[in-house]
């Protein structure tokens, strides 16, 4: 038997995952091809944007994915406090240590 409260507001967790994912790798490669130095930093994003295949791309799913993971999150809070998850301990616990990560 379902539980009758399930509903759209119950994917914000996978989502969270998905998007985690898609920062992990995305991040790695800007990484690949960005340098920390002061002197060189804002050309190597250049050089990212322009001359990089879809490196434009990379970049801005990389920096919108980041708003959209913290919607997600409050969303995914918003929706354990309005549900009651929380009354789950030890489920609880390992998300809010999640969240600390």
């Amino acid at each position: 038997k379902l539980s009758s409260n399930i509903s759209a507001w119950w994917n914000f967790g996978s989502l969270l995952g998905l998007c985690l994912i898609t920062q992990i790798l995305t991040g790695l490669f800007l990484a690949m091809h960005y340098t920390a130095d002061i002197a060189t930093a804002f050309t190597s994003v250049a050089h990212i944007c322009r001359d990089v295949n879809y490196g434009w791309l990379i970049r801005n799913v990389h920096a919108n994915g980041a708003s959209f993971f913290f919607i997600c999150i409050y969303l995914h809070i918003g929706r354990g406090l309005y549900y009651g998850s929380y009354l789950y301990k030890e489920t609880w616990n390992i998300g809010v240590i999640l969240l600390l990560l």
